[in-house]
Order: C-alpha cells, then structure tokens, then sequence
C-alpha cells in the first residue's frame, strides 16, 4: 500500500478476487463531529485540528465523487438546519441540549438527544441514502455505533485523542478523563468496522490500550492545505504585515490554552533564556495566538498572571485565534514553532507550520515524532523540563541562518502531506470497510 496507509496484521483470505466483491466507493457518507462543528474558528473552546481534519478531508473526499454531509451539534439559533460548507459537502446542525454554555464534559447527556436528531434527518430520505458513517472522537462514536446498526451500514470511527493515553501523559494539575470515556471508547472499538489511526504509534496505542482487531486498524496522515500553507513571500513580508521586528527571535505558540499544550513551558523557557542571557531581551518577541479551551477555562487569564509572575510580560504578545489565511502569516513571521504538548495525536499545527517554511521545536509525544524530522525540520525533546527548551531557543538566536536552514528542508518535508492523498487513502479504507460489512452480512444470512 502508499505511504499513506499501512496496515496492522495482515490481510484475511477473504479478502481475495474469488469472491468478487465490487470494489465500491461509498456514494454518500454520514460523517459525525458531536462536539465541534466544521464551521467553527479553530483555537476557540473546543475547536482546534479536528475541525481543520474534517472540513480538508471532507472537501476532497467531495472532489472524489463521495458526498458528506456533516452532522455537529447546534450551538446558535441562528444557523439554518443545513449549511453547503462546498460543493457536495453539508453541514448539519442538529438540536441537543442548550445553544451555549454546555461544557464538553456535558456532552454525553445529550447524545440520546443529539442521536435522535440524526435518525430525524434519516428518516425523510429513502433506504441506503448513507453507505457507511465515519465518527470523529468518542463522543460521535457512541451515536455512530447506533446509527451504523439501524442503518445497516459500515461504522469507520475516527479516535483522534484517546482517554488512557491522556490519563498517562497529564500535564500537572490537569484533569483526567473520566472513567466513563474509557468504557466509551472501549465499546467504539470493538463496534467499529474500521478504525482510522493518524500514525502507527496510535494504531499501537489503539491495539495495546482498547484491544483493537490489528487488521481492523488503517493508518491515514493527516494532511495540510498546500495552497493556504505555503512560503509566499517570506518571512520579512509576513512580519511587517503582523508588526514584528525583523530581527528579532520569535518563537511562537498556536493553539489551543490549556494544560495539555503547555504553553507554559514556553513562556517558563523564554524566562530561562532571559536570565542566563539579558542581552536578548531586546530582540525576542513571543507570540501566544489561541484562546483559553478545557481545562484550562479555569483560569482563562493564568499564562498572563505567569508571563507577570515570571517577568516577562514585556515580550510575550497574547494574541485571539485567528483564521487560516493569518495563521499562515504567523507561522510565516515566527523563528521557531513551539509545541511542548503533553499529548498530540499528530499535531497538525506542526506540518502547517512547516509548509510555511518555518521549523518546529517541540515535545517528543504522540505523532509530533512523525511531523517533525529531529535535527532536519526542526527538534524534539523529551520531557518539559523549561531549560531544555530554552537551550534550543539558544541556538536559534546564536545561529541566524538555523531558522532558514531547517525552514527550507521543513518546506520539503511538508509537501509529502497533502490532503489529497490523506482522503484518497481514506477512500480506501472506507471501500475496505463496505467489504468486510457485506462479508459479514452474507455469513450472518448464509
């Protein structure tokens, strides 16, 4: 198979010409996203890479002849029922509990009410109107069990972050998942006809930590839009855009603010730096683009509190999410990328970042080992401990030409994620799936 998919065990018997099985691509799939809607603001509550996941891959599997239609839940009155995101792409927003002020954590009350939403909707169109239904994260996973089973239809699930890899790799002070998410996933596992991992690492994870069939287990990289994504017109153009000095060192934090990003360490590292080197005080900016999201809504103001604490609030620029298009330009305007996630099931921030032509420093979890290539795109560190990170930042400031050494080999190495690729492999794994399901519909008939 591609690069882009590998496969965990090997293959069954069954799967060979003999039984001439139609080697069909679903016509129209039910793709569900209970708690975050394609058409939200990425770095805002719970929207952040999974959105970016869906609306790219479901767009380009719009282009390959298979229609989504996207159910999320409805947080405004004022959406209509069904939104065209693009062309044979729509998004449905379904009624299940109040419009605003629902924690994430509340969810799962709502889900008989979010499941009959999507069995309303169902219930106008004529028999087989859906092929298959792909569900994003457990939440969607326990409606797309039901739905799959009523429909009589190949259930794909898509993880995205899993409970007893969260619960191993906290971030202090940070909450774990309740025990009732790990049975979820348990069951989503076992119920699933397919499941869609982001690396091998997490096709592992997903066979060690929930027991999941290996064969049953398809490995998809994500992707990055190319075109949004790319070098443009360079570094100096994209910080006299965003009102940063050209000569300065800039290491920047995207994402969500929360525990499980820690940006802290980023900020805790800048003060490291500072203290052993005071010179550089006068030519480092620190960007945080992103907004307060989980756990750390808590304390929606504490990375001010510690940027003060530390005494470093005269270089830390606090910045709301912003949208695709400057995101690029921050990542274009940036030195350096920080990520010292605690627990990254890709880390898409980090090929984006990368397409842009600027390298990435971050925490040696999860995917982000595939995303970033150590010591050629970019570095990776075990652990967070603040002054190992501070050490690399060193070497950007010391070495000028570092940040567009690797930025020029991150480029390169970006280029290998397109979405295309990532949907047409999903494609697959879809037809794969229709396959097994109809195997096992004629040996339950036969």
């Amino acid at each position: 198979m591609s690069q882009y998919v590998t496969r965990l065990g090997r293959r069954s018997p069954a799967t060979t010409s003999r039984l001439r099985l139609p080697h069909r691509r679903p016509r129209r799939v039910a793709m569900l996203s209970v708690h975050t809607s394609p058409l939200h603001q990425p770095g805002t509550g719970d929207a952040g890479g999974m959105n970016v996941y869906i609306v790219e891959l479901a767009q380009r599997l719009a282009d390959l002849g298979i229609e989504v239609e996207v159910f999320t839940r409805a947080t405004t009155g004022a959406l209509p029922p069904a939104v065209q995101l693009a062309p044979g792409v729509l998004v449905r927003h379904v009624d299940a509990g109040p419009y605003e002020g629902l924690a994430k954590e509340d969810l799962p009350a709502q889900l008989c009410a979010f499941t009959h939403g999507v069995m309303q909707a169902w219930a106008g169109h004529r028999p087989g109107y859906y092929d298959l239904v792909h569900s994003h994260y457990w939440l969607s996973g326990h409606v797309g069990w039901l739905a799959a089973q009523r429909w009589g239809v190949p259930l794909v699930h898509a993880m995205h972050t899993m409970a007893k890899v969260k619960n191993a790799n906290l971030a202090e002070g940070d909450t774990p998942e309740p025990a009732a998410r790990v049975i979820g996933e348990m069951q989503i596992v076992a119920a699933s006809d397919r499941l869609i991992a982001n690396t091998s690492e997490e096709a592992d994870e997903l066979v060690r930590h929930y027991a999941a069939d290996p064969g049953k287990v398809a490995v998809v990289h994500p992707g990055v839009n190319l075109e949004r994504f790319r070098p443009a017109d360079g570094r100096a153009a994209a910080r006299a855009r965003l009102g940063l000095p050209q000569d300065a060192l800039v290491p920047l934090f995207a994402g969500r603010i929360q525990p499980l990003k820690a940006p802290d360490v980023l900020l805790r590292a800048v003060a490291v730096l500072l203290d052993e080197r005071p010179e550089l005080r006068s030519r480092i900016v620190v960007p945080v683009v992103g907004g307060p999201s989980g756990s750390g809504l808590a304390k929606p103001e504490g990375l001010q509190k510690l940027a003060a604490r530390l005494g470093i609030s005269d270089v830390v620029r606090f910045r709301p999410p912003v949208r695709q298009d400057e995101l690029a330009d921050w990542f274009r305007a940036a030195s350096v990328l920080v990520m010292p996630s605690y627990s990254e099931s890709f880390g898409l921030v980090a090929i984006e970042a990368q397409a842009v032509g600027t390298p990435v420093l971050a925490a040696a979890v999860g995917g982000l080992p595939v995303a970033v290539r150590d010591g050629h795109t970019g570095f990776l560190v075990e652990g967070h401990d603040p002054a190992a990170y501070a050490r690399v930042l060193r070497d950007f400031a010391d070495d000028p030409q570092l940040c567009a050494r690797m930025g020029e080999a991150a480029a390169r190495h970006a280029r290998s994620f397109g979405w295309d690729a990532a949907a047409s492999a999903t494609a697959g794994v879809y037809t794969e799936a229709m396959q097994a399901h109809r195997r096992r519909a004629r040996a339950h008939h036969g």
